[in-house]
């Protein structure tokens, strides 16, 4: 028979409607709606970056160094490729209003500006002015402004007086919009901006202190980016300069956005796959229904491959039409939710239609659909005409045929290496696709056991008629005990493992903060102010430890003579800049890992420590040659030892450190960690800000809450995503408890007819629900509690508890879920009538 014939027998099977189908449709569409949904923002924000580049950059392109000025050549270069060219200077410093003990500190992010500041967009200012006259001042007094939380943090109105160092300024407006802010990439502290030529005083942009200076340029129109780019790095071989344009504005909020779409996508597959639980149960459900129509076209002579090929078709027509819905949820929501995204995004966002991220839903949802549904699809095949009045489906063969199984490998390969290809972290990928093999295996095990568990235990349940009823329901293939716990399972295993990540993150940035972490970093130290800084702590008796080192900054440009970036890719090591020191003897919490230190007295050829971790990731070796660019100098060492580093406990730690002979006649400061009892902070940091007003503070508890305001944002995000897998699990749940009304209500019939009271029957209902619920929340909290254990130890590196509000969270979760469903669809079969039901089976 033809594909035609097959092709027309499905087309009269579709005239039916969509009666069994609309859970099929509700897993697939809301499955490929989140992908779309998470693919649409991401692209959307991109495109506002790459619109709004030149106003996130604050100009046509960007040259960074670090911690000088651009030389006479390096300006003069810039002035003969640009048409203006506008210098801003980036460093901390501590804001300090009022005086001697009264004085008020906060940690601040200075941007020292030029009068062409700033080259593209406007500063908004409160009250209104022009940025000129607030900078401007008032009399002899430079002016500044800031950010309304500094200001508050301050007690300072417009008019106050506060200082920088040893400068005094007048704030004069608050700063309500900076238009270059989103390339600033991550702030310790709220902003202040001011004149640079007002700073020359405050011993704040000496040789050796942290800063950083950044050359807009404002170029020709029609100036070719990637040109010129080249040409600056030809021309300034060795300056150690960093080039950013305005194709990418904001290149770590873009890195960031891209990251965290990809990983919310493979969130998002996680939920197509808790659909595709679904999607096959609908498609094995209803081909039992058709068991006598497929007898009866086997009667008729039509041969396996018609049958397939005409339920083929059927259901992949059904999966278009669910891919389709899913693209036009997915796509639409973002832009007709616009204005409510766009008052929540830090960064610029085009929302419109975008072909390739719902190109790529669309893939996902169909090779799902293909995966799912191919399985029950192969077992039409073994209704014969023989069967037509027997449940073939129930009694075929677990595993259907060879050239099936192999379809299903090649169509989970192929969505496996899309996920790859397309999130950009083949690592990832494989460990998501990983995590979803294994919890998919491990509640198919579970499935199974509970319904052995129910048959053996419910003979012991007599005397107890509605669990005994439960129990043996439950027992039976027909009660969908496997799609119960497979999709809810799924779905509360991703939530379940978010929210163990999520906790034990907070509980070891909350447990190791009072008992490990520094009480304040100290910068910007110059090196004859060390006796006087260390003679205030050392005499402290609430100061338990005081660390200190030199400290510069460079960048690592070459690797055994060749582009670091073609050696070891994109590495973070590698990413900006990076903090080094210097030390003659080992000190004494370093234990070396390989090789040998140099010595007190080793004045040969610069020799490096580095990072054991970081170099392995790397691939660096005793031996090896690193170029640092400091200060616009390279200097080549030799790799000489490897060493432990451990950043977890937020104290000191250099990933490169060299011979004093290699870098001590460099400009530099001094950097400390101090350690302290929290009711002796206050007054350390009031003495020392006081005799050192050049030095910035930066307390260690307020930036480790930065960052987890930032996790906080993350695991939000994630956990939308898991939230609509669950969501997902759950219509796979609400169409389970729907495909078994009709055996409920057969059940229902009986007992009544049997003499059981309505009530009896609803707690048997009630319990089966129940405990198919707790059965699936309790394996979720184990497979959630083993990928967070996973994240935890091999991703974050963090010490795993077990975070048993969640897990209980997630059980209580899993109950209340299939029983509402459960009861849901339990009223109908107690109020039909049994001996209509019964009179029907005859």
């Amino acid at each position: 028979m033809s594909l035609r014939l097959a092709a027309r027998f499905a087309r009269r099977e579709l005239r039916g409607g969509l009666r069994g189908f609309r859970i099929f449709l509700a897993c697939l569409a809301l499955g490929v709606a989140a992908i779309a949904a998470v693919g649409s923002v991401r692209a959307a924000i991109e495109a506002g970056l790459a619109r709004d580049g030149a106003a996130l950059l604050g100009g046509d392109a960007e040259m960074e160094f670090t911690y000088r000025f651009a030389t006479p050549e390096e300006r003069d270069w810039m002035a003969g490729n640009a048409r203006a060219v506008s210098e801003v200077v980036d460093f901390r410093s501590m804001a300090v209003a009022g005086e001697d003990a009264q004085a008020d500190r906060a940690l601040t992010q200075v941007k020292a500006v030029d009068a062409a500041y700033p080259l593209v967009g406007q500063v908004r200012l409160d009250p209104a002015m022009p940025l000129d006259t607030a900078l401007a001042g008032e009399g002899d007094t430079p002016g500044a402004v800031m950010e309304r939380v500094l200001a508050d943090r301050l007690g300072l109105q417009a008019g106050d007086q506060f200082r920088l160092g040893t400068q005094d300024f007048v704030m004069m407006a608050v700063l309500t919009h900076e238009p270059d802010s989103a390339g600033d990439g991550f702030r310790l502290g709220p902003r202040t901006l001011a004149r640079t030529e007002s700073l020359a005083d405050s011993g704040l942009l000496g040789a050796g202190t942290l800063y950083s200076t950044k050359y807009r340029l404002d170029l020709p129109d029609g100036t070719d980016l990637a040109t010129l780019s080249a040409q600056a790095k030809r021309a300034l071989p060795e300056s150690g300069m960093r080039w950013t344009d305005a194709r990418n504005g904001a290149p770590g909020i873009a890195e960031f956005v891209n990251r965290l779409g990809a990983f919310l996508i493979l969130v998002g597959l996680s939920g197509l796959a808790v659909g595709g639980v679904g999607v096959s149960a609908a498609v094995r459900a209803y081909l039992a229904d058709k068991t006598a129509t497929i007898a009866t076209l086997r009667t008729l002579g039509a041969d396996r491959a018609t049958i397939f090929q005409t339920y083929f078709l059927q259901i992949g027509a059904l999966s278009l039409l669910g891919v389709a819905l899913g693209l036009a949820l997915g796509g639409l929501a973002p832009v007709l939710l616009a204005p409510l995204i766009e008052t929540r995004l830090p960064v610029p966002a085009v929302f419109a239609l975008y072909p390739a991220p719902l190109a790529e839903a669309a893939l996902y949802g169909l090779l799902t659909a293909i995966i799912f549904t191919l399985w029950p699809l192969a077992r039409t095949e073994e209704v014969r005409a023989a069967t037509l009045f027997r449940d073939a489906l129930s009694s075929a063969r677990l595993l259907p045929p060879m050239r099936y199984l192999l379809a299903l490998a090649l169509g989970l390969a192929l969505l496996v290496g899309l996920a790859a290809w397309f999130s950009g972290s083949a690592r990832l990928t494989l460990w998501t696709a990983g995590g979803l093999a294994g919890a998919l295996t491990l509640l198919a095990g579970a499935a199974l056991a509970i319904r052995a568990l129910a048959r053996r235990t419910a003979p012991a349940a007599r005397g107890r008629p509605a669990l005994r009823w439960a129990l043996a329901a439950i027992s039976s293939p027909r009660e969908g005990a496997a799609s119960v716990v497979l999709s809810l399972g799924l779905g509360l295993s991703v939530l379940a493992a978010i929210g163990q990540i999520d906790g034990n993150l907070r509980q070891t940035i909350a447990g190791n903060l009072p008992d490990v972490a520094p009480s304040y970093f100290f910068v910007d130290i110059q090196k004859d102010q060390m006796p006087d800084f260390r003679a205030r702590l050392d005499g402290d008796p609430a100061v338990s430890r005081v660390e200190t080192a030199p400290m510069l900054r460079g960048v690592i440009t070459r690797i055994n003579d060749r582009p670091a970036r073609e050696v070891a890719g994109s590495h973070w090591v590698l990413e900006g800049d990076r903090g080094l020191t210097y030390s003659g003897e080992l000190p004494d919490n370093t234990r070396l890992t390989r090789g040998t230190w140099w010595g007190p007295d080793y004045d040969g050829p610069p020799l490096i420590s580095f990072a054991e971790e970081e170099a392995l990731e790397l691939g660096l070796d005793l031996g090896d040659r690193l170029t640092i660019n400091i200060l616009g100098r390279d200097i080549t060492a030799t790799i000489a030892s490897f060493r432990e580093v451990d950043f977890s406990d937020a104290g000191m730690g250099f990933v490169l450190s060299m011979n004093p002979a290699a870098l001590q006649a460099a400009p530099h400061t001094f950097i400390a960690t101090v350690y302290a009892e929290p009711q002796a902070e206050a007054a350390i940091l009031r003495d020392l800000a006081t005799r050192f007003p050049n030095i910035s503070a930066i307390r260690v508890r307020d930036a480790i809450d930065r960052v987890a305001e930032l996790l906080a944002g993350v695991a939000a995000a994630t956990s939308w995503g898991a939230g609509a897998a669950l969501l997902t699990g759950f219509m796979v749940l609400i169409g389970a408890a729907a495909a078994g009304e009709g055996a409920r209500t057969y059940e229902a019939a009986i007992l009544k007819t049997l003499g059981a009271p309505r009530q009896r029957i609803l707690a048997s209902f009630a319990l089966r629900s129940a405990l198919l619920g707790a059965a699936a929340g309790l394996v979720a909290l184990a497979a959630g509690a083993a990928g967070g254990w996973a994240v935890s130890r091999f991703v974050f590196e963090t010490d795993y508890a077990v975070i048993w509000s969640s897990a209980i969270a997630i059980v209580t979760g899993g109950v209340l879920t299939t029983l509402a469903a459960g009861l849901l669809f339990a009223w109908s079969p107690l109020a039909a009538r049994p001996a209509r039901i019964l009179r029907a089976q005859d």
